[in-house]
């Protein structure tokens, strides 16, 4: 487990963090408003017990988001990294679960807005390459919005043995390709399955693609060449939780 610690910034990223238990809270940084802001919307929960709470200006906090050119919105903490969930050990009893995975995206602010409707929608892990995972990024946190406590993030080592193995253990892997077989509302999604995204410019790798049993499309108006990933993954998301909703 990685016990190095970093810092993350805004008020729903570092509020969520201390509501998490399995979060190490090592400081936080506030204004006094922000300090007000977080006993008010938590009156029963002391969540700055055994912190340490430094207040700052906003003009003070500002040197933690101004490379990256973020609001901090009054609220900086450092934390440690939460413990690394293990593939294998997810998938041994795994029975209707979803799980994303990210071939080729990097960039911090996709990533954290995808895991934020994950969550939102009840996916059940993100698998993405370890050396692709912003895991200390300000803006990926921001664009999370609280919604990196309440995820299991698989960091692998090669995407495709990956795809490879959970199709082994019976996971359906389904690539989503503006140039798809089918359109994704017209699958019949049941058992364990794989939503398979490509990269923000040029799409799943084509060794990779050979690896998803379905190749799916979003159909959208011909006058938009494609989506954002995050938001068609949003999309992808809020189908399979409403057919969920249905079946239940």
């Amino acid at each position: 487990m990685n016990k190095s610690s970093f810092f993350i910034i805004s008020q729903h990223a570092v509020i969520e963090a201390l509501k998490n238990p399995k979060r190490k809270v090592l400081r936080v940084f506030l204004t006094e408003e922000s300090k007000k802001n977080i006993h008010r919307e938590n009156p029963k929960k002391d969540l700055l017990n055994n912190v340490k709470v430094y207040f700052k200006t906003k003009k003070e906090l500002d040197k933690y988001s101004n490379k990256e050119n973020l609001l901090h919105q009054g609220y900086v903490a450092e934390v440690e990294h939460l413990e690394t969930p293990l593939l294998k050990d997810f998938v041994k009893n795994a029975d209707n679960k979803t799980l994303v995975c990210l071939d080729g995206v990097t960039d911090p602010r996709n990533i954290g807005s995808l895991i934020r409707s994950a969550v939102a929608f009840g996916i059940d892990g993100v698998i993405i390459k370890e050396r692709n995972f912003p895991r200390e990024s300000k803006s990926m946190f921001k664009a999370a919005s609280g919604a990196m406590e309440y995820i299991n993030i698989f960091e692998v080592s090669n995407i495709n043995s990956t795809l490879k193995n959970l199709k082994d253990k019976n996971f359906w892997v389904y690539g989503f390709d503006g140039k798809g077989e089918k359109n994704f509302s017209d699958i019949k999604w049941k058992g364990n399955n794989v939503l398979l995204f490509g990269s923000e410019g040029s799409g799943m790798r084509k060794h990779t693609s050979k690896y998803a049993d379905f190749l799916l499309k979003i159909d959208i108006d011909n006058k938009i060449e494609s989506l954002n990933i995050s938001n068609s993954a949003a999309i992808v998301f809020h189908h399979l939780s409403y057919l969920k909703k249905i079946v239940d």
